[in-house]
């Protein structure tokens, strides 16, 4: 796939971001290898630099946690090169507030903000997109479908809502209220927008997430992934099932039926993953899917996102994580990674000198090598 833009952070300020402080780096192009001893603040460097990039943490939705303790204000600051051009774009924290900023104004919306510097993570947490629920997987396809679709995002935020306030009126004046049809049919339209943008997001995510675990899995398995949507494709049948249901939904305090309820089934072998995978499947399953991830994002924004790794020697086998550095090295992206064993991460998948720069973190002081 070709990539017209490149796109790289240059330089990253940080400022009372947990235990990070006073922290001033400038990254290179391709591999930024960050290592140190557990607990010194590795991982809140790739968390400081994802809600750079999207407003949002990895770890956590209270954005209040990120303040450093005692603090009342953190901020992360980064000047971004795309394409040539460069830009500035920070995000301020106060008491869980969150204001961002590209060149020192306010975008739009938080979503249009979200897009302007994509970054894809894998860190422990992410094995839940493979081992856990659908509702990963959900925000998997919702992420892709933001890139190809933006009016999604409206869809999902009405779709909620509207199934809210449909319960709200089952729960308390029952099945007959007359005001159901209305809730109903805001539920049916949005939720069948929503539907259609992920059905578009699996159709191109999915296919790439093959491809890519054919080259990052182990030799002679195969992953399948299939998108099982949780609401009829027909608006009428639709409506017919929510109207049908709602004893059922009133008693069970949830709708039955609806995109709340989409899935992605993931097989190896013809197996499901959910269960039998061992942690290394899972591993590299999720592996696929971002990488995939990273691809339609691509193609679909015009430039490639910066991947974040967290303590990836650890998560993968040898063979696995050689494999991976191989895909990454072809891929000629961004790449921030964190370890406690930076020789594991080998010489011959991530070239010395400008192909990689190393950077310790001790008690949340980062000095670049």
């Amino acid at each position: 796939m070709t990539v017209s833009r490149s796109l790289e952070l240059e330089s990253l300020v940080i400022r009372g971001f947990r235990n990070l402080d006073g922290v001033e780096l400038s990254l290179g192009p391709r591999f930024n290898v960050v290592f140190g001893d557990n607990g010194q603040g590795k991982t809140n460097l790739l968390e400081a630099v994802y809600v750079l990039a999207t407003s949002r943490s990895f770890r956590t939705a209270k954005l209040g946690e990120i303040v450093a303790a005692g603090g009342e204000t953190a901020s992360v600051r980064a000047g971004v090169r795309e394409d040539g051009v460069r830009r500035e774009q920070a995000v301020g924290l106060r008491r869980g507030i969150r204001a961002a900023r590209v060149d020192g104004k306010r975008p739009p919306t938080l979503a249009e903000y979200a897009v302007r510097t994509p970054a894809v993570v894998f860190h422990a947490g992410a094995l839940a997109l493979s081992a856990g629920s659908g509702s990963e997987r959900r925000k998997l396809l919702d992420r892709v479908a933001l890139y190809r679709s933006p009016a999604s995002l409206a869809d999902l935020e009405g779709y909620t809502k509207a199934l809210r306030g449909r319960q709200r009126v089952l729960e308390t004046r029952g099945e007959s209220a007359p005001d159901l049809e209305d809730w109903e049919s805001l539920v049916v339209r949005h939720g069948t927008a929503l539907t259609e943008a992920r059905a578009a997001a699996a159709a191109a995510l999915l296919p790439a997430a093959r491809r890519a675990y054919a080259r990052i899995g182990p030799p002679g398995v195969a992953l399948d992934a299939r998108y099982e949507p949780g609401a009829p494709e027909d608006a009428a049948a639709f409506r017919e099932r929510l109207a049908r249901d709602r004893p059922k939904d009133r008693a069970r305090r949830s709708a039955g039926v609806g995109p709340h309820r989409d899935d992605v089934r993931l097989e190896l072998g013809e197996r499901p993953v959910r269960g039998i995978a061992s942690q290394g499947q899972h591993r590299s399953v999720v592996l696929a899917l971002q990488l995939a991830e990273i691809d339609v994002i691509a193609s679909s924004r015009g430039a490639r996102p910066i991947l974040l790794l967290d303590d990836v020697s650890s998560e993968l086998d040898r063979a696995r994580t050689s494999a991976l550095f191989d895909v990454l090295r072809e891929d000629r992206g961004q790449v921030v990674l964190t370890t406690t064993r930076p020789a594991l991460i080998e010489t011959g998948a991530l070239a010395q000198g400008a192909e990689r720069r190393d950077f310790r973190v001790v008690a949340g002081r980062v000095e670049p090598l």
